[in-house]
């Protein structure tokens, strides 16, 4: 679906006139701007034409935007249970700041296209009368002069928000059931989806939701402030809504109804994720020398970003992505229903699905463990994970720092030693709960607990076992001591990229590959740009963990089915869906 060019606000742009002569290759001398607008931080990679990184750029919110007073970019709320959110406003802010220190480094007029990724399912309201704001805002005056009275709603909800409980459940049982509306949208109702986030702002801030004339996700958001007008949803990241029918590739009148009234309205169109969202708008022109003629392609979630990063275009492949949130994903060629997991559009693909699981509990538990056990040292945290032995001795944790997704457990540590476990078999095993491990024991079950659900999880949801390789991206893959305990749980090569940060790698990769799409009038493998040059690129991974020992692979799979029982035990007992 393309929008075509009218009087009003631009939404996307249309493709221009296809040419005949299909010609795959980027201009010269050009470059390709990806930004990464994640839960702590905004990222910056440019690629050239060549499709290497010539430069990057972050700026974090808590230590350099320290007046919003985020804890890890957000804010979690003390009177309302499970409730995260982020200043919408402070989004803004950072746009400017990373586009000032990026001019010190580089030429904007050589930039043709830009792109981006945001955290998936956050939500922005915007306020009645802010399309006129964003058409014609002031190239002397930083944006946050200016947008600071754009929202109804002031603080955005994100993917770590866990209030929306019982909203879940209204929208389940207004579509028939669970797996009915997995089927439609592509997931049951989770709780930090942006769908039952807007049902929970109808019913909680009425007023603000009747004042709301546009809701975007972040990272139709971001496109927003680029092109100066609203920039509409694309296909992929409209996936993580319980909004958008999977199959149609537009909004479920349906699930629509069930949300909140009138909402169609304000959620304006879907469009595909490489197609062009407008014309960089005239503040950035102005402000920053940007050429006329840049191309602004739809930006769309960070893990469909970071799996256009990975240049993952195998089903056999997998991707874990170690972030503030852990996620495990890969490409299929159909979707299948399932109550846990995920199913999206494949972003750089017209036919194909993306499919993953998602770990709240990532980066900022491990950090919570290292700076409890490990002297607040990453070495040592190492040296703990080094000096442990693989198994652990039977010993299992289960970390939840937060609210988690997978499974849905509340805020709590359990630690179980395995009695009489042996790797051979589980007969005779007994479970014994403890309030507490020594440092070393402590750190290898926090890391071998995580992979072992990700393995377990993965295999339940249909995804490849083992995998022909994993590809490792995020902060963590840059630490080898957790990508050689990936290779000996899932027992496969463990590889990763130059970058650790694959979303804004893969928002530059995409900005080039819209450019080139539009350049050609319709839709192009995103593989020509790379086939057969991807190891002269930024884009070529490198082994970096060899697959375990069969047989440590083997006693795993035993450690990990005892995993689960307990699990699913915790579950019957805590769980909170």
């Amino acid at each position: 679906m393309n929008c075509s060019v009218s009087a009003n606000p631009i939404e996307c742009f249309a493709f221009r006139e296809f040419s005949v002569m299909a010609d795959y290759s980027l201009p010269q001398g050009s470059l390709f701007l990806g930004f990464d607008s994640s839960t702590q931080s905004l990222k910056a990679t440019v690629l050239d034409a060549n499709l290497n990184i010539v430069a990057q750029e972050i700026v974090n919110f808590d230590s350099e935007l320290p007046h919003y007073k985020t804890k890890d970019g957000v804010y979690r709320d003390p009177s309302v249970n499970g409730r995260i959110v982020s200043p919408t406003i402070m989004w803004v802010e950072a746009l400017d700041l990373i586009l000032q220190r990026l001019k010190s480094e580089l030429d904007f007029s050589k930039i043709i296209a830009v792109s981006g990724s945001g955290q998936q399912h956050g939500s922005v309201y915007w306020k009645r009368g802010s399309s006129g704001i964003l058409s014609s805002l002031d190239p002397k005056k930083p944006l946050v002069d200016q947008l600071g009275d754009a929202f109804s709603v002031k603080e955005s909800p994100i993917w770590m928000d866990s209030s929306t409980t019982e909203q879940c459940k209204a929208i389940e049982k207004g579509v028939g059931g669970a797996m009915e509306l997995s089927n439609l949208t592509g997931s049951r109702a989770h709780e930090r989806y942006t769908g039952p986030q807007i049902r929970r702002i109808y019913e909680t801030q009425p007023e603000a939701y009747q004042d709301t004339e546009r809701i975007s996700l972040v990272s139709s958001f971001m496109a927003s402030l680029l092109i100066g007008s609203y920039a509409c949803i694309d296909h992929t990241d409209g996936a993580g809504m319980n909004l958008m029918d999977i199959k149609e590739r537009a909004w479920s009148k349906k699930a629509l109804e069930v949300t909140a009234p009138g909402l169609e309205e304000k959620l304006g169109k879907l469009a595909p994720a490489y197609a062009v969202a407008g014309l960089i708008a005239s503040y950035f022109l102005e402000r920053y020398q940007f050429d006329k003629n840049c191309l602004i392609v739809q930006w769309s979630g960070d893990n469909p970003n970071s799996l256009a990063g990975l240049t993952l275009n195998s089903p056999g492949d997998l991707a874990i992505s170690l972030g503030t949130s852990d996620t495990v994903f890969g490409i299929t060629t159909e979707h299948k229903a399932c109550l846990e997991g995920h199913v999206f559009p494949n972003p750089v693909d017209v036919k194909g699905y993306m499919v993953m699981l998602c770990y709240k509990n990532g980066s900022l538990t491990r950090e919570d463990i290292r700076n409890k056990c490990a002297d607040k040292s990453w070495d040592v945290f190492n040296t703990f994970l080094q000096q442990s032995e693989p198994l652990n001795g039977g010993k299992l944790g289960f970390y939840y720092k937060d609210h988690e997704i997978i499974p849905p457990l509340p805020v709590g540590f359990h630690r179980y030693v395995l009695e009489n476990f042996n790797g051979l078999t589980l007969e005779g095993v007994k479970e014994c709960e403890v309030a507490e491990f020594d440092a070393p024991s402590e750190v290898r079950a926090l890391v071998e607990g995580q992979f072992l659900s990700m393995r377990a999880h993965a295999e339940r949801f249909g995804m490849p076992s083992p995998p022909k390789r994993i590809i490792a991206t995020g902060g963590a893959s840059a630490n080898n001591s957790i990508l050689s305990s990936i290779a000996s749980i899932f027992g496969c090569n463990v590889y990763k990229v130059q970058s650790s940060d694959s979303a804004s790698m893969g928002a530059a990769l995409r900005a080039a590959h819209g450019w080139l799409c539009d350049k050609n009038g319709n839709f192009v493998p995103i593989s020509s740009m790379y086939m057969d040059k991807l190891e002269m690129t930024s884009l070529n991974c490198k082994l970096a963990a060899p697959a375990g020992d069969q047989q440590l692979v083997s006693k795993y799979a035993l450690l990990m089915k005892k995993r689960v029982e307990i699990e699913n035990r915790l579950v019957e007992k805590l769980g909170r869906l």
